[in-house]
């Protein structure tokens, strides 16, 4: 009898290949494998390669043999030289080989002793690792797939057992993916059901991770035997290595399948594992396709919109740390898309932040802190995430991107046709201005323009400054920011932040370069918008120590980048109507706001006279202050701004010496070669649709008469658009002389509004037209005018609360209103 049980006359009349086969199974299988008859074995099926298939037909009969009888120590003989034939052989005759081959790891697979699994396991990565000559396209790895995926999550009592069946199956996961990924004809692995698999399987085993953070950067490339110990590393190894050999028309259905994972085990809130895992991803896959992780994420973020506030916020901050590393890379066609899916949820987050309140008024269970607080962190997660990606763009983009975010702003009298807020109410609508101004603001940090008109083009500078009219300090304070943002092209900000009378200007070290001929025209277009809103901004009554040392690095800022002598002119005049506002206090501001408004202009004058470098003007400030700061501290901001002030009962009593004077400035500057004819026009801002439309008080409530003063000047659709009177409209209706260019642009505005107009419109502007003369020359008529005080014939106009100057009788000329 030989080893198999067979006498020796029968087994001399067997096929060579099986005798040779029967050879290397010793009669005692702890013995092992026979090398001798091994070697015979492998030099014959070497020699008669079309041999190959019948002898893993006969190996693959023996082994269930032995699985079926648990003949274990026969099996491992069995798989020890299948491998060793597999190794040694390469011909195109292999294949069906590899069948017998791939049906006995199945069968080892399908059995229930863990040992066996870890032996079929192995030998299917041996043979992973073999390049075949050719590829076999009719092979399937479904099974495997699925066997696999299994032996990751198992639940063996011993945990030693556990671990070591979790490795045999994330190493058989890794095999099948170097196996079927390399030939793009074979690409089945890729398939949904495939993936739906391997990847939760992988997860799973990552959660085991102890230190997360030390696994989100670039692949590391930790030991054998740290492997070989640790499932978890070894899955987040086979994770990335499977990412980054992902394409273009497969890498959706392999990141689909995380999110499941994510959602099933409820691991967004909290988000460690989400945040480390798209970490993974996004540093294993090719650089090009992060669009498509964007992308998903963005559609899971839609699908997930009704869910609790933090799981949207755990989804979201997961997008800003894939933003955060696609962003200097390629994003492709999904920027806008981006910016739009966020500015949607943020409008739903304070739609159900809202809705909340109003459901829970009346419940005295009810914490509004708490249910505010949840949606506050997706509202500060999709600022946050806005920014981030906003600041990261190239800059062509990214001026784009300011201009997407500013139409999305909603003020109040118009609507937005871009996010509606109509259903929110005055609050709703009033926090998301706040949110997409910070969104904006973190946009445009680090946003350098080459010119203001790139960084502020009319489309932009119009709708940003509309905030800055309403009657919110914390909106004016982020749209002044934003303002130093693009005006600020040298950081010269941190120098300028604090108000407060510097001694040296130049120990400041500022940095500027000469203005440009685009700068000097952007300042001729829209200076006066400038102007106007920091003049504006002064007249605030719920105005804090913020807004004011805005104003002035506005004011300084604009000195720097844009101030030619036109400009510096123009600032001189700003500065002197706004310590009138404190002065004449029209208005009737609180005293706190009035000292620092006194305390804006004298710092910006110390700060412009010292930039300008002009002996008598810096005379001039600095004697002033230095009698302030014996006389009236209040209006120096070291003393105004600080926590224990001391504010005067009154302002009436206060002596020249303590103001800056309009002849004495006027005086210095024209003895430096400055045109100063313009400082005697004070200056008056013009009232505008802003005005209107940011619902903040009328700048003109100390003039209750508005007319027509210039003749041919057309009323506009709204009959409050009118020009007032005020001394210097006066002065402008008695001297003609610089209105032509007025004139004509009005005629060519009037001209193609009656050639685009509709004609309804036309007949009922002209109807308002003779209605508003009509009423405006009934209270012209009823003006006060009171004899002249002396033989020179002059006459003294009263127009509500404002006194004007006396003006010659003679020379007072008023146009034909008709």
């Amino acid at each position: 009898m030989g080893r198999t049980g067979v006498c020796c006359c029968c087994a001399a009349l067997r096929p060579r290949y099986k005798r040779l086969v029967d050879n290397i199974f010793p009669e005692d299988p702890k013995d092992g494998l026979v090398k001798a008859d091994m070697e015979k074995l492998t030099f014959y099926a070497v020699s008669a390669p079309e041999k190959l298939d019948r002898i893993g037909a006969y190996l693959a009969e023996r082994l269930s043999r032995d699985v079926v009888r648990h003949r274990y120590g026969y099996v491992l003989i069995a798989m020890e030289a299948l491998d060793q034939l597999l190794m040694a052989c390469h011909s195109q005759s292999i294949k069906p080989f590899v069948e017998s081959f791939l049906q006995m790891v199945a069968k080892l697979l399908e059995s229930g002793e863990p040992k066996l699994q870890v032996l079929g396991t192995n030998s299917f990565v041996k043979f992973a690792n073999i390049e075949e000559d050719t590829p076999s396209y009719h092979r399937r790895y479904d099974f495997f797939v699925s066997r696999f995926s299994a032996m990751c999550h198992s639940c063996h009592s011993d945990p030693e057992t556990r671990t070591e069946i979790r490795i045999a199956g994330i190493r058989g996961i890794q095999g099948v993916v170097r196996k079927t990924v390399n030939d793009e004809l074979r690409a089945t692995i890729w398939e949904p059901q495939h993936m739906d698999k391997i990847v939760p399987s992988l997860l799973f085993n990552m959660q085991k991770i102890e230190d997360i953070d030390s696994r989100t950067g670039p692949p590391s490339s930790p030991t054998g035997g740290e492997k070989e110990e640790n499932p978890a590393v070894l899955a987040e190894n086979c994770f990335r290595e499977l990412l980054g050999r992902a394409t273009y028309g497969n890498m959706n259905n392999a990141v689909r399948p995380v999110f499941a994972h994510l959602d099933h085990h409820r691991l967004w809130d909290p988000n460690e594992f989400a945040v480390s895992c798209f970490k993974i991803i996004m540093y294993s896959i090719q650089a090009q396709y992060s669009h498509h992780v964007i992308q998903e994420t963005l559609g899971h973020l839609d699908a997930r919109k009704r869910d609790s506030p933090r799981v949207r916020a755990g989804i979201i901050q997961v997008l800003l740390e894939a933003v955060a590393i696609a962003a200097k890379g390629s994003i492709g066609p999904t920027v806008l898309e981006v910016f739009n899916t966020l500015l949607k949820h943020l409008r739903l987050s304070v739609d159900f932040e809202l809705g909340e309140r109003r459901s829970s008024t009346g419940s005295a269970s009810f914490s509004t802190s708490s249910k505010e607080s949840d949606e506050r962190i997706v509202q500060n997660a999709i600022i946050q995430t806005i920014g981030f990606f906003g600041s990261n763009l190239p800059d062509y983009q990214r001026s784009e991107i300011m201009m997407f975010v500013m139409g999305k702003v909603p003020v109040f009298g118009t609507s937005s046709h871009l996010l509606d807020t109509s259903h929110l109410g005055d609050l709703g609508t009033r926090r998301i201005q706040i949110m997409l101004l910070r969104s904006l603001l973190m946009v445009t940090s680090g946003y350098n323009a080459k010119t203001i008109a790139a960084a502020l083009p009319a489309p932009f500078l119009d709708p940003l400054l509309s905030p800055s009219l309403m009657e919110d300090s914390e909106l004016r304070q982020l749209v002044l920011e934003i303002l130093h943002n693009l005006i600020d092209r040298h950081d010269n900000r941190a120098k300028l932040r604090g108000i407060r009378i510097i001694p040296d200007v130049s120990d400041l070290k500022i940095k500027r370069d000469k203005i440009s001929r685009q700068d000097v025209s952007f300042m001729k277009k829209h200076g006066q918008q400038l102007y106007r809103h920091i003049y504006l901004g002064c007249k605030e009554e719920d105005n804090v120590q913020k807004n004011f040392e805005l104003l002035y690095t506005s004011l300084a800022l604009i000195t720097i980048e844009l101030a030619n002598e036109e400009v510096v002119i123009d600032l001189i005049r700003l500065a002197i109507a706004l310590q009138d506002i404190a002065i004449i206090n029209e208005d009737n501001l609180p005293m706190f706001n009035r000292c620092g408004v006194k305390a804006l202009v004298a710092a910006y004058l110390n700060f412009l006279s010292q930039m300008i470098a002009v002996p008598a003007f810096c005379q001039h400030v600095s004697k002033v202050i230095e009698t302030r700061t014996v006389e009236a501290p209040y209006f120096l901001p070291e003393n105004i701004f600080k926590d224990k002030r001391i504010l005067p009962k009154s302002l009436e009593k206060h002596e020249k010496n303590l103001f800056f004077l309009t002849n004495k400035i006027a005086e210095s500057l024209g003895g430096s070669g400055y045109s100063v004819e313009r400082l005697s026009v004070p200056y008056v801002p013009q009232v505008t649709d802003e005005d209107r439309l940011s619902r903040r008080k009328s700048i003109v409530d100390t003039v209750s008469i508005q007319v027509d003063i210039l003749p041919g000047n057309n009323t506009e659709d709204k009959v409050n658009n009118t020009e007032e009177i005020t001394f210097e409209a006066l002065k402008k209706a008695i001297d003609n002389t610089g209105l032509e260019e007025q004139e004509k642009e009005k005629r060519r505005l009037v001209i193609e509004k009656f050639q685009k107009a509709p004609f309804e419109e036309i007949a009922a502007q002209c109807e308002t037209k003779a209605n508003f003369l009509h009423d405006r020359l009934a209270q012209i008529l009823e003006l006060t005018i009171r004899p002249p005080p002396s033989p020179s014939g002059t006459m003294t106009i009263t127009a509500g609360h404002a006194h004007y100057q006396s003006v010659p009788v003679y020379e007072m000329k008023f146009p034909d209103l008709f």
